[in-house]
């Protein structure tokens, strides 16, 4: 006879808040960080997963004054941020570059990457020594290359320098920062170097100092990072750059063998092309239920500080600091880290969510060991979910509103077969319609 199986979703009251995190203080990691057995994500010295919520900070050392800077890690921090994209030296995107809020630059002279000026290093060494006192790590950037080469960046001058003295300029940033354990070394910058003897010069010297630095690059948009630098030992995290589709761009990075964890290390900034809140949101949910190892998001003006930018922007990057954006990743933050989301393996052939007609903006991720599920979307119809993957005969139902971090619960009984789960509103908090179903074994 064949057993009728039922699913019985928990009730814990209406509505629930997630814990307080940001008020308690988020939880630290013990740098230095190193890529996990399986190459799919970081632990830090702890052995503990480090998953990676980074905000843009391009100009962060360049732009703004030690005060200025204290009262952005503050902010970022208090988020729930734990990881900064920032230039080292800034060639365009500040008041007075390459100089930074002091009129201090980086090298001596009209040239660069030579005769550096130790009080330009000693500001930006304060910068990430703040960051790595509040818990932050920093993807620094030793010289940002420049959307096709060009003079946003330093890859004119890079050449013009040559890889023997870029050699130096190396070993001089990896002495100046030795001991500063929450740093990984991003190479390239918006483009991918046609001499890449210039970019691996820069590595080969920060090795011979810190041969255990960890190094990535930020490729040219849709350009796959480890196949562009395949054969390299040296690159330890493969990118995601895109304004396309970030979930099916990180599935494609993900779906072999791991050779290296993937970071969605840039996609749409909010502010810039129209993107508002949920666009973040859909881009942040889909790097990381497609397997990714963390995500940067980003703000036009805070990725500049207001200075010099790519188009002129309503406010100061002090205002924007309480973006809907920015405000969208601390309840984030607060759901994966009450997760074990270092389990999480994405739902690539619809095994757990159906999802009709491929939508782009419907994702589903399960624990490998089936303790858990999220699904996130913008569905007003509902998501249909296929319970009977659980393999348990209880599974705990709530929604999640990723604007505000509160709970719905699902008071109700379902089948083990497909099953229709409706949000408890049309739309959340913020007045979107992205919504988190997150799923959970019962026993």
């Amino acid at each position: 006879m064949r057993r009728c199986w039922m699913v019985i979703l928990a009730v814990f009251g209406m509505m629930q808040a997630l814990p307080a995190l940001a008020k308690t203080g988020w939880p630290q990691a013990t740098f230095p960080l190193h890529v996990s057995a399986d190459k799919r994500y970081l632990v830090d010295a702890a052995d503990k997963p480090f998953l990676i919520q980074g905000d843009a900070a391009w100009s962060l050392i360049a732009e703004l004054t030690r005060e200025e800077a204290e009262t952005y890690l503050r902010d970022r921090r208090k988020r729930g941020f734990n990881t900064l994209l920032v230039n080292l030296v800034e060639h365009q995107f500040s008041s007075n570059p390459p100089a930074n809020a002091y009129g201090e630059k980086p090298f001596q002279g009209a040239g660069g990457f030579a005769a550096m000026n130790d009080r330009y290093f000693d500001h930006a060494q304060w910068v990430v020594r703040r960051a790595r006192d509040l818990g932050l790590l920093v993807l620094l950037t030793p010289a940002y290359l420049g959307a096709n080469g060009s003079g946003q960046g330093w890859y004119l001058k890079a050449e013009a320098t040559g890889p023997e003295k870029l050699r130096r300029y190396g070993e001089y940033i990896a002495r100046r920062f030795y001991g500063l354990d929450n740093v990984i070394w991003v190479h390239g910058g918006d483009y991918d170097a046609p001499d890449t003897a210039l970019v691996k010069a820069i590595v080969s010297g920060i090795e011979s100092v810190a041969p255990n630095s960890l190094h990535t690059v930020h490729s040219r948009r849709d350009t796959v990072t480890a196949e562009y630098w395949a054969g390299e030992g040296w690159l330890k995290l493969d990118t995601v750059y895109t304004y396309e589709n970030v979930h099916r761009a990180v599935l494609a990075r993900t779906v072999e063998t791991r050779r290296m964890p993937v970071l969605m290390i840039e996609a749409l900034y909010e502010g810039e092309h129209g993107t508002a809140a949920q666009t973040v949101r859909q881009q942040a949910y889909g790097a990381l239920l497609g397997g990714a190892a963390g995500q940067i998001s980003g703000n036009h003006p805070i990725w500049h500080f207001s200075g010099p930018g790519i188009v002129s922007s309503p406010m100061t990057w002090q205002e924007a600091l309480d973006s809907p954006g920015a405000r969208s990743m601390s309840p984030m933050r607060q759901l994966f880290e009450g997760l074990d989301w270092w389990k999480l393996e994405p739902d690539r052939n619809g095994d757990l969510l159906r999802s009709t007609g491929g939508d782009p903006h419907m994702m589903a991720a399960i624990a490998n060991d089936r303790s858990f599920a999220l699904v996130y979307g913008e569905r007003p119809d509902g998501f249909v979910v296929k319970i009977a993957l659980f393999g348990s005969d209880r599974v705990d139902a709530r929604w999640f509103d990723p604007s505000s971090g509160e709970f719905t619960s699902v008071p109700a009984e379902f089948s083990r077969g497909e099953n229709r789960f409706l949000p408890p509103h049309p739309r959340n908090a913020s007045g979107d319609t992205d919504w988190v179903l997150v799923l959970r074994d019962g026993h």
